[in-house]
């Protein structure tokens, strides 16, 4: 069955069930875009040729805990089934590589909290679905880290390490995205720490709606920043309130142009626009895959400043609410 004629269901419903849940007709009536498919599954191939026996992938950022993590949120993101479909391999290789990266003492994973956020991002997100019975622990202690960090930081938030007394937008919207996939993955996680951390974005951002790096002052031209900010209010259910709906019309106003980070601003701009309107995202979505269509390589990689890697796996899960298959994207 061809994947741009049929729809998606999520996971839970039909895990026991189903050998391909990416072959299933349902989610909202929306149809898969044409073109996606085909760019979609030569960037998982290319990620699943260049995995390395490890679990992760050669080049330097690859070897990072947080980066396996996104490209592996890429393949659980597309829908087959982690066990048994044609990625589940590398899946569990991923996601081996995680695990075995988690320190004993803390669960700390890689070398700075922006890497700890997207792997325990990745833990959530596979928890419940791949049968590994140490995503459930590991994820826990993962969860504590990041509360414990924000417990030790004047801010409330977090910056580059566990033990960080400053606080910036980026990291702390890592970890943000990281507890709200842990909460819906039923790991507890106190409303208190979301309000403090959701005080810090509110005293970061500007007037005209963007948000600073470390505080309001900073300047708002951010596309990433913007977009980050965005989403943490929509995650955090506060679309309706007036910073919500000031960072919503910012992120309009702006674009990845002559950003080095195009495809980390697509990666949230995309669940940003989603779970803001649906209109107004199906035109930027329209234009993303068209974009990230036209600039994929040969070999169905993309190219970025930080590595083929994280741009590969940023520019599939900007497709990838197309697919809406995880948690995480459900408006």
């Amino acid at each position: 069955m061809n994947k741009k004629n049929i729809y998606l269901i999520p996971v839970f419903l039909f895990a026991a069930s189903i050998s391909h849940a990416g072959d299933i007709l349902a989610y909202h009536g929306d149809p898969i875009p044409e073109g996606v498919e085909a760019t979609y599954t030569k960037g998982l191939e290319y990620l699943k040729k260049t995995q390395t026996d490890s679990g992760g992938w050669q080049e330097s950022y690859g070897s990072e805990p947080g980066v396996v993590g996104l490209a592996i949120l890429s393949m659980l993101a597309h829908g087959d089934d982690p066990n048994y479909g044609p990625y589940s391999g590398t899946i569990k290789k991923g996601l081996n590589f995680i695990l075995t990266s988690s320190r004993t003492e803390n669960g700390y994973m890689g070398s700075s909290m922006y890497s700890h956020g997207f792997a325990t991002l990745a833990l959530a997100e596979a928890y419940g679905s791949v049968n590994d019975e140490r995503l459930g622990p590991a994820l826990k202690k993962a969860v504590e880290l990041i509360l414990t960090s924000q417990a030790g930081n004047p801010k409330g938030a977090w910056r580059y390490s566990p033990e960080s007394t400053d606080a910036d937008t980026t990291v702390s919207g890592a970890q943000m995205v990281a507890l709200f996939a842990a909460k819906n993955a039923g790991i507890g996680v106190p409303d208190k720490a979301i309000k403090k951390a959701l005080q810090f974005f509110q005293e970061c951002q500007s007037g005209n709606g963007g948000f600073g790096y470390t505080g309001g002052g900073d300047s708002s031209s951010s596309g990433p920043r913007c977009a980050i900010g965005t989403l943490v209010l929509a995650l955090a259910k506060q679309k309706s309130t007036t910073s919500f709906k000031s960072a919503f019309r910012s992120l309009q106003q702006m674009n990845d142009a002559g950003d080095s980070y195009a495809h980390y601003f697509e990666y949230y701009a995309a669940q940003a626009y989603f779970h803001a309107e649906m209109n107004t995202w199906k035109t930027w979505n329209e234009a993303n895959i068209k974009k990230l269509t036209s600039s994929q390589n040969q070999d169905g990689s993309w190219s970025g400043n930080m590595s083929p890697i994280f741009a590969t796996s940023s520019a599939l899960l900007s497709l990838a609410v197309n697919y809406r298959f995880l948690p995480i994207y459900e408006r």
